[in-house]
Formats: C-alpha cells, sequence, structure tokens
C-alpha cells in the first residue's frame, strides 16, 4: 500500500490537506484530522466557520477543490454519496410522510436489495434499542419531535453504515428535551458501536456528547482534542471564548527574582520560576490570561496578592447552587465570578469592593 494511503489501526476517516474554495473564498483550508473507529466526534464552530462545508465533504454532496478523504483506509475522493456507505440524520429528519415508522427505519435495507422479512427484521430490531418497537405501525405525524428524531436515527444505523453524519441534530427540539436527547443520542451510539460525525453550534451539546471536538474558525480547524482538553488548555482566545465561560485578561508581563508575573489593573497573575509557563512567557510583553468563572474565589478586598485582583460588584445574581457575580475592574473591564460559597457572598451586595483570588494552576496562558 502507499505510504500516503495508510492510516493508524482503528483509523475509520482520514481527511488529508481538504479544501473548498467558492471563487475566492476559502469554505474550508487544508483540514487534516483522523475519525477512531467508535467515536463520537464533533465540528463545532460559528455559523460560516466550515463546519457543514466539512461535513458536506465527508458525505460526497460537494467535492474537496484540494485533498482527500480516506474512509477505512479507501480514497473515497469523486465516490458519490450513495457509494460511501455513509448514514445521516438530517436537521429536519426527512422522514417519508406516507410510510410508516418500519417502512421508514427499513428503506436503506429496501434500497440495497434486502429482502422484505429480513429487512423487517434488522428494522425491528434497531427500533427495540431506540425504544419504539411499539409504535412500528405509526406515521411520522402521528410522533413527538423526539420520537420523529430516534426513527430517523434508527434509519441512519440500521445498515450499519461504516461513519453516521448529523446535521445540527438538536436544532428541532426544545430545550428540556434536547437535553434529554443528547444523553439518549449519546447512549445508542455507544451501544451500536458506530462511529459517529456531528455538526452544531452548541456547545453544551458538544461538551455532553462527544469524544473529541473539532472547533473551526473560518474554514479552518483552529483546535481538536477532547472536551476536557479544550477546555482546560484551549490554544487560542477563539477557543477559550467559544468552549465555556472565559475571562480573557489582557496583561503586560514583568520579570521577577523567583519567576514572572503577568498584571493589568487591579489584578496580577505570578507563575514561580520552575513553572515552564513562566519560561513560555519571559520574552513575551503582552499576554492573554484565561480564568474560568468557577475558578476564582471571592475573598475580602486587600486580603489577596500574587494571584489576585480587586473591583466592585456590578451584579450579583442568584441561581440556586450557586451565585454569579459581575465585577468590574479599575480599568472598566468586567470579571465574571460563579461560586457555591452561598453563605460567603449571600451578605455582598452591588456596589461593594470584592476580592478575588485563584490557584497558578487554573490560569491558561496565551500569546507568549
Amino acid at each position: 500500500m502507499n505510504a500516503s494511503l495508510q492510516t493508524t489501526a482503528g483509523t475509520a476517516m482520514k481527511l488529508e490537506g481538504v479544501s473548498k474554495l467558492y471563487g475566492p473564498v476559502k469554505a474550508l483550508d487544508n483540514i487534516s484530522f483522523e475519525l477512531r473507529k467508535g467515536e463520537f466526534l464533533t465540528m463545532l464552530g460559528p455559523s460560516g466557520s466550515g463546519k457543514t462545508t466539512s461535513l458536506r465533504a465527508i458525505a460526497g454532496f460537494i467535492q474537496p477543490t484540494a485533498g482527500r478523504l480516506l474512509i477505512d483506509g479507501r480514497d473515497m475522493t469523486g465516490v458519490p454519496p450513495q457509494k460511501r456507505n455513509i448514514g445521516m440524520m438530517f436537521q429536519d429528519y426527512a422522514l417519508f410522510p406516507h410510510m410508516t415508522v418500519l417502512e421508514n427505519v427499513a428503506y436503506p435495507l429496501e434500497t440495497r436489495g434486502i429482502r422484505r422479512a429480513e429487512r423487517e427484521k434488522r428494522s425491528m430490531e434497531m427500533l427495540e434499542i431506540v425504544g419504539l418497537a411499539h409504535c412500528a405501525k405509526r406515521y411520522p405525524k402521528e410522533m413527538s419531535g423526539g420520537q420523529q428524531q430516534r426513527v430517523a436515527l434508527a434509519r441512519a444505523l440500521v445498515f450499519k453504515p461504516d461513519i453516521v453524519l448529523l446535521d445540527e441534530p438538536m436544532a428541532a427540539l426544545d430545550k428540556k428535551l434536547r437535553g434529554q436527547m443528547q444523553i439518549e443520542i449519546m447512549h445508542i451510539t455507544r451501544q451500536v458501536g458506530a462511529t459517529v460525525v456531528s455538526v452544531t453550534h452548541d456547545q453544551e451539546e458538544a461538551l455532553v456528547m462527544s469524544d473529541r471536538i473539532a472547533i473551526f474558525k473560518d474554514g479552518c480547524l483552529e483546535q481538536i482534542g477532547s472536551p476536557n482538553e479544550l477546555y482546560q488548555q484551549p490554544c487560542s482566545e477563539f477557543v477559550a471564548d467559544f468552549i465555556g465561560e472565559a475571562n480573557l485578561l489582557r496583561g503586560k508581563v514583568r520579570a521577577m527574582p523567583d519567576g514572572v508575573v503577568v498584571e493589568g489593573n487591579g489584578w496580577g497573575a505570578r507563575l514561580p520560576a520552575g513553572d515552564p509557563r513562566a519560561q513560555a512567557v519571559a520574552a513575551a510583553q503582552n499576554v492573554c490570561v484565561v480564568l474560568r468563572p468557577e475558578r476564582i474565589r471571592a475573598v475580602e478586598a486587600g486580603s489577596e496578592s500574587g494571584n489576585a485582583g480587586e473591583g466592585m460588584i456590578e451584579d450579583k445574581i442568584y441561581l440556586g447552587v450557586e451565585y454569579r457575580l459581575v465585577v468590574r475592574m479599575n480599568d472598566g473591564s468586567k470579571i465574571n465570578i460563579r461560586s457555591r460559597d452561598i453563605a460567603g457572598i449571600a451578605g455582598m451586595k452591588a456596589g461593594d469592593r470584592i476580592g478575588m483570588a485563584w490557584s497558578p494552576d487554573d490560569i491558561v496562558i496565551i500569546g507568549a
């Protein structure tokens, strides 16, 4: 086999330098990553970032301007969609209204020439897995949105595709049902051992369902990794701000005998000399410190130094299990704090001065 076609053992799909041009516009710019067998990968990003274009290229609906797509080691560049053995669940589910639930699920098997008895058997088994065997004779219009979604998922899985593509799978559901279906789809796809690529702009959905997340920005792959990796170690301000909630503090670097200090107007972050980050930022002048709201402790103003800050409470919001504080810094910028120290924060009010403290391990420095 040609070395360039080789893939890692357990690799279901590989994109090699995939680009897509629409005139002068680069919808995709040199995208490369691997998808592992049995993995749930979510492509996440804002509108126009390239995630949907990538999904359409994987499905075969569009052809890349450059690069290749390998599925199970086979070059699929130029292969039409119907010959790729890919299952797809569309945003609007695309169920046939004149067919029963069983007939909808069995349709991909019928197009593949599977005999009626066998396709009904396999379709009923899949309906059992998604918990809808009792609805086999109903029509789509008689089903709720969540049930229609499970029918569409069963149809995408029934012929055991190499890869299942989910296009904004929760977009048509209300918030409460969306949360329930995130868990259900995750469990169903793992139960059958499916390899899944999903597209969404919803960061919570990506964090809940994914083994790995690929973050897209302006047609480029910004970062790919596990939800924990992206949340704890973002590679850019864009990723830090897009995954979860983040305070982005821009400060200047000052060398100290025992390390370095990054400081702004009313706050500072100290890194000891033995910290690898201290060595990385020593030559920089300006950096960005990423600080998650739940990592900040509210303390008495002036009681902490080093990794600490101070400001005035602008808003105090009670969220049941936690308080959210919006603190205005000396330079007018704002910091968000999320704290479950209900007793400690209960007596604080808007207009009070407040101190903030955090551990050196809780910060990520970008821009060194």
